[in-house]
């Protein structure tokens, strides 16, 4: 299947984030004519950023590229639910649609808390394609915040 390679593309960003001490998450964005236009992992500390999450950074990338600010037939591929500010920024770029790796029960903005898709005032929704490779997805979440929980731990 072709999404699993946009999956794979992404969890390749995903690992390199973490091995740059990010949170691992990665995101792709494909064109409507199937070609990959952005790739990024989130860079949120790197760049001293709050809004420097995977997503905001292929978006940002997309639309510059496109000379636009919206991104309609665009497809977006990220290995995690998207949090309220992202879910947003896919609204708000017209996003055809998102296919979304693993769930997040505590930050998200798609199908867990705010539900940004869901409210009267979103002005697009995307179609929404969620747990493409969620278990290596999740796993990469895991194993970064074990690992930093340990660190955090005096002897």
């Amino acid at each position: 299947m072709v999404f699993t390679s946009f999956m794979d593309q992404a969890l390749e960003e995903a690992r390199a984030a973490a091995a740059r001490g990010e949170v691992p998450v990665g995101a792709v964005l494909v064109d409507p004519a199937g070609r990959v236009v952005a790739r990024a992992g989130n860079r949120t500390r790197e760049l001293c950023d709050p809004t420097a999450h995977a997503e905001i950074l292929v978006i940002r990338a997309g639309c510059a590229a496109a000379r636009s600010e919206r991104l309609p037939g665009y497809d977006l591929y990220v290995t995690l639910e998207p949090c309220p500010m992202c879910a947003t920024a896919i609204s708000a770029a017209r996003i055809a649609r998102l296919y979304y790796g693993a769930d997040d029960p505590k930050s998200g903005g798609v199908a867990h808390g705010a539900r940004i898709f869901s409210h009267a005032q979103c002005h697009h929704v995307p179609e929404v394609y969620d747990g493409i490779a969620a278990a290596p997805a999740a796993e990469l979440l895991r194993e970064f915040f074990t690992l930093k929980r340990l660190g955090n731990q005096s002897g």
